[in-house]
């Protein structure tokens, strides 16, 4: 029976999809939440992975690279002009929909977890992403990585 562990972490973001019509095409902010699962086959001292260095790790990114920023697609013409007025500005891979925000935490996710003490083989699972309190994406991992949960 695999082991899990679940952080939640919220910061304010700014995005713009411009290539959907409707009101998204527009600059605008929410409140997201973010929960990142690590899963684990066993328990190594009793844990998945140690809660406080994940989460400390995983919220320091979110703070230093999205909270109270902006997210914005490559080639947006506003990256020029918000960069430019010193802005912080985070150019997401593809565009700033929710589901790929929530990859990019994922990935994020996945570096932080290298660099830790954890179980043997234990993996990034699932991230749930809402970027709004009706608005939501889940990532889930598309296999299970050698030597993980079978």
């Amino acid at each position: 029976m695999p082991h899990t562990v679940t952080v939640r972490h919220n910061f304010e973001t700014a995005h713009r999809i411009p290539h959907l019509a409707g009101k998204c095409e527009n600059l605008h902010g929410h409140s997201w939440w973010a929960e990142v699962t690590v899963t684990a086959a066993e328990l190594a001292a009793g844990t998945v992975v140690e809660f406080g260095t994940f989460k400390r790790e995983l919220r320091a990114w979110i703070d230093q690279h999205l909270d109270h920023g902006t997210m914005l697609g490559p080639g947006d013409p506003l990256l020029p002009v918000l960069r430019a007025e010193r802005c912080k500005v985070f150019e997401v891979e593809g565009w700033p929909t929710v589901e790929n925000v929530a990859a990019l935490l994922a990935d994020v996710a996945g570096d932080v977890l290298t660099d830790l003490v954890r179980a043997p083989g234990a993996y990034v699972s699932r991230v749930h992403l809402a970027e709004t309190h009706v608005n939501a994406a889940t990532w889930e991992a598309p296999t299970i990585p050698a030597g993980a949960v079978a």
